[in-house]
């Protein structure tokens, strides 16, 4: 009889290597779907899911922001962050060209270059956060230090202030 072995993925790989503790979590998903609806499906609040954005520089350089799923990236904060003069969203066809994943399951840990990564300054209120696995169905579960670690990360205030006050 055979056993049902996990699938890794290779952010799951390279936490271990790493001996970073983590969660793994999986739902039923055969296309995209968005991070709301992700933790919808896994009853989690918006505040403690992420998602992983890729953009381009004016520097031809790419950059990694990884924000709460239901906020926006500010686009002049995260140029900002990573000392360009503009950054621009990455076309959703060249997201696995760029990192080796697809849209739906990427993640800032092991994608194919080290590029330079920001996440949300919103992750420090939080014990711990839940990104992409690096696969669609997907999710692990770490200390947003922990994700700055395997990412080689930096926080950065990057998301739109939408507060009103």
């Amino acid at each position: 009889m055979a056993k049902n072995k996990e699938i890794k993925t290779n952010a799951m790989r390279i936490l271990e290597k790493e001996k970073i503790p983590f969660t793994h979590y999986t739902y039923e998903c055969d296309e995209f779907i968005d991070g709301c609806q992700i933790a919808d499906k896994l009853s989690l609040p918006y505040e403690k899911v992420y998602k992983t954005l890729v953009t381009e520089g004016n520097s031809r350089n790419y950059f990694v922001f990884v924000i709460p799923v239901a906020e926006e990236l500010d686009l002049k904060k995260a140029a900002k962050s990573v000392g360009e003069k503009s950054v621009s969203m990455v076309h959703v066809k060249d997201i696995n060209a760029i990192t080796g994943y697809i849209r739906g399951g990427c993640t800032a840990i092991g994608m194919k270059k080290q590029y330079v990564t920001r996440l949300d300054d919103t992750a420090r209120e939080q014990e711990t956060i839940i990104v992409s696995g690096g696969r669609i169905g997907s999710q692990i579960e770490l200390k947003p230090e922990d994700l700055l670690k395997a990412s080689r990360g930096e926080f950065a205030d990057i998301t739109m202030t939408s507060k009103v006050n």
